[in-house]
């Protein structure tokens, strides 16, 4: 073991060259499995018929890093693109280690992110300027903070006792693998491929039938001497073939069906010689429950299947407690009509009343062996309902009674984290993909409340929502779901139509949620339906990762009259010399990487019109518009917060609006470059840069009056006076109702910048001056220009994140710093001007 840190000069394959052997001396560091980078395996004497096992999967680092979490997630990265967790089993841990420590992270503790929703698993690991690094990156944190162990290379006998106790080779006499929590997802993928095809099963019309290849997988995992151990399963295995608890006969009884192989077993019978079962019993129930795993992508996102934490069903409990008083379980009936496994329902005291159904009779099963396992409900109280779609008559005759009965109905309380999934994603919005076929169509509650709540009507929380509210009107109605419903403009007439008044709200992060990794919130709402009130606003608790308690948040519906694009659109000219693109998306945070200025965009998005021309009128105007959606970052708590049409204050404020056209110049969603015609977003004079030849276009330094220069600051803290104010045009008559086009253009005299401007004005020079120096200056050169000469780009055409030219990175880190002075300078007035409330 080492005694000290490595010296932060070596090499990364000297640092683990040096750690295989001062670390894991009694393991093979030699297997590579898929890009890991550091890969630690049990030792075998010779060859095996057998992979070898899995200890450690690693990622490695030269230097000492503050913080170890971007390694874990270069590493989870990597796993996910190479789809190693599918191709090989997994360790019992993940790890990451530079010259002074090295980390470990139980496997089973990332299982969830690798199926995640809407992640694109393409991009390359080491970047981590992508979306989906700072997604993991944010899921990471607080899992390393709760469960990762961490050790100095100082610590060697800590490290060692650590190494020997827990990187321990799993297998028995027989060599064949044990099943765990870590591995059961690979087992599963494995099983698909060797023994699904083999099974006499016509896979595709039985999946229309909610028959689903991961019963018979557990019905596989969970056995001894080839027959089921747990009899509450939907699938059983019997020996030489399977019993399946799903037909209905023409009376309508369920009636079991068997199912063979196609090749007498052979192939069911080889793979599980390689594989250890049943698992210890301490991961049965941990498997059942978690069956969700194991259901295709499509499937879990119609169905639903989002596991619901346990801290968040505590806190939704809390809150039906707060708004129906202490004792509220002895007084209501509370019926999970998603419920899944259900685990929404565990912590509840009264199984009496409580009540339990799902689409899919396998999960109904799951609950019903958690029943021999402790879990407080009752058997006759769980059924299959398809609840979007089947009819209340046949519903258990306790439950029936109380639907049936207004009067009762109030003494009922409909607690659910129905399914999230909608026909169009984020990937559909940003042109890289295509509406989700058949997600809300197919059912029969589409079409009776398309006409009354439009788009609305396509997400499947939405329709449980609707038939609560307006079929079991009196009730109480608990829910978990995104935050539509209250907050977006095209939910406005399903607000209409679900009128009902809240009792109580709170929010969390959902990436806290399993299979979703956005950052956004998910939202907690007690709903009394039998008090019709259309939402105007409400205060809602905001909770972290953790349950702490960190701020109030005010929840209100916005008018799709009164966003941000539709003012922009008052400012369209479409006459005249047009200098760029603004490319812009829906009005809401979790948009705003769409919003950016460009040469010429993309067909795509001239076709779905969602770019307007910048024109030498109108160009300060969109470049409000981007520094408003720019100048501050996008949270999980403000995600979905709409920008929106501001008051008149604007107008006037000169100092903000030549703030927001300064922004806008330096900012990275300018992409204005020389390559693709004339830039007139040139905001320096050729003596400034000491330009090489004549720039094509002086527009840019004639309207700012060529004299941007600093304000003096006086001695008594900052009082500053220098040249007049900038006029703007005169465009501030224009309405939805008459736009009529923008006066000629004229150019503005000298313009006066705050010192803030004028820091990131200056910072800028400077990098201009360094480009300038180059013998290989574009004399035309833009912002996007510069910093494409000094980073280049990737074999994606992604821009590097860093430059070797160390001149420029330090002039790049201060103007970057300037820009965020001038962001927060920016972001006081947006709210003050009404561009957010």
């Amino acid at each position: 073991m080492p005694s000290a840190p490595y010296p932060p000069t070596l090499r990364e394959e000297e640092i683990k060259n040096k750690v295989a052997t001062d670390v894991f001396p009694a393991f093979d560091c030699t297997r590579i499995f898929g890009a890991v980078d550091f890969c630690v395996a049990a030792k075998t004497p010779g060859p095996t018929l057998w992979e070898t096992e899995s200890l450690l999967w690693a990622e490695a680092k030269t230097g000492v890093r503050p913080d170890l979490a971007p390694l874990f997630a270069q590493l989870v990265l990597t796993i996910g693109k190479e789809k190693t967790h599918e191709r090989h089993s997994p360790p019992p841990f993940l790890g990451a280690f530079d010259s002074r420590k090295i980390a470990f992270l139980p496997y089973h503790a990332v299982v969830d992110l690798f199926a995640a929703n809407d992640f694109d698993w393409t991009v390359a690991p080491s970047d981590p300027t992508t979306r989906e690094f700072n997604l993991l990156l944010a899921r990471l944190r607080p899992l390393l903070a709760s469960q990762a162990v961490v050790f100095d290379f100082a610590d060697a006998s800590e490290l060692a006792a650590f190494v020997r106790r827990n990187l321990v080779p799993g297998r028995d006499a027989t060599s064949r693998l044990p099943v765990t929590r870590n591995n059961f997802v690979f087992v599963y993928n494995r099983w698909r491929l060797a023994v699904m095809p083999s099974i006499a099963v016509d896979w595709d019309a039985a999946k229309t039938q909610g028959i689903l290849d991961a019963d018979f997988f557990l019905a596989d995992l969970l056995s001894k001497d080839n027959s089921t151990l747990v009899e509450n399963l939907y699938v059983l295995l019997r020996k030489n073939h399977y019993q399946l608890d799903r037909t209905r006969d023409p009376a309508g009884f369920l009636a079991y069906k068997t199912v063979g192989f196609h090749d007498a077993q052979a192939a069911h019978v080889a793979f599980w010689n390689r594989y250890k079962r049943p698992p210890r019993r301490e991961f049965w129930h941990w498997i059942a429950e978690r069956r969700d795993l194991l259901v295709p992508q499509d499937v879990r996102e119609r169905k639903g299947s989002y596991f619901t934490p346990q801290i968040w069903v505590e806190k939704a409990q809390d809150a039906l407690a707060a708004a129906l008083g202490e004792d509220w379980q002895d007084h209501y009936d509370i019926w999970d009509c998603a419920a899944g496994t259900g685990n929404l329902l565990a912590g509840l005291s009264n199984k009496y009343k409580i009540w339990a159904s799902t689409l899919d009779q396998a999960d109904v099963e799951v609950m019903r062996e958690r029943i021999s396992n402790g879990a407080n409900l009752l058997d006759k109280h769980i059924f299959q309902f398809d609840f979007l779609n089947g009819s209340f008559d046949a519903l258990p005759d306790g439950l029936r009674a109380i639907v049936q009965d207004p009067e009762r109905r109030k003494k009922l309380v409909v607690f659910i984290n129905p399914p999230y999934a909608e026909a169009a994603t984020t990937k559909t919005i940003t042109g890289t993909g295509s509406n989700k076929a058949g997600v809300a169509t197919e059912i029969s509650l589409n079409a009776r409340y398309k006409p009354l709540v439009g788009a609305a009507a396509n997400e499947l929380f939405a329709l449980f929502l609707l038939r609560v509210s307006q079929e079991l009107r009196g009730c109480i109605l608990a829910q978990f779901s995104k935050l539509k419903h209250v907050l977006a403009p095209n939910y406005e007439a399903f607000r209409n139509v679900f009128a009902s008044q809240l009792q109580h709200a709170f929010l969390v992060p959902a990436n806290t949620f399993d299979n979703v990794s956005g950052q956004f919130p998910i939202g907690f709402f007690v709903w009394d339906t039998g008090k019709r009130e259309v939402f105007k606003d409400a205060v809602a608790d905001c909770y972290d990762a953790k349950g702490a308690l960190i701020s109030q948040k005010l929840l209100f519906p916005i008018s799709r009259d009164r966003v941000i694009n539709r003012w922009l659109h008052g400012f369209f000219d479409p006459s005249g010399e047009i200098i760029g693109w603004l490319c812009f998306v829906p009005n809401d945070f979790q948009h705003n990487k769409g919003v950016f200025i460009t040469s010429q965009p993309s067909e795509s998005l001239i076709r779905e019109s969602r770019v307007a021309a910048i024109t030498k009128t109108n160009f300060w105007v969109f470049a409000i518009y981007l520094a408003v959606r720019h100048c501050m970052e996008a949270t999980w708590l403000n995600d979905r917060d709409q920008f929106l049409w501001p008051s008149d204050s604007w107008q006037e404020d000169e100092e903000f609006q030549m703030d927001c056209v300064i922004y806008t110049l330096f900012h990275g969603q300018n992409r204005i470059s020389c390559k693709a015609g004339v830039n007139h977003w040139i905001p320096f004079t050729e003596t400034e840069v000491g330009a090489q030849e004549a720039f094509q276009s002086h527009f840019m330094t004639d309207w700012l009056g060529g004299r941007a220069s600093p304000r003096a600051a006086s001695e008594s803290g900052g009082a500053v006076a220098g040249p007049p104010p900038l006029r703007q045009p005169t465009l501030f008559t224009a309405t939805l109702a008459a736009e009529p086009p923008p006066p000629p253009y004229a150019p503005a005299p000298a313009a006066t910048l705050t010192p803030a401007a004028y820091a990131v004005r200056n910072a800028a020079l400077e990098l201009w001056c360094h480009y300038h120096a180059q013998s290989a200056a574009l004399p035309d050169a833009s912002f996007y220009d510069i910093r494409a000469h000094f980073q280049g780009f990737k074999p994606n055409g992604h821009m590097n994140p860093d430059s070797p030219d160390p001149t420029y990175t330090r002039l790049l880190s201060a103007l970057r710093d300037a820009q965020k002075a001038l962001a927060a300078q920016i972001a006081t007035k947006v709210r003050q001007h009404g561009f957010l409330r």
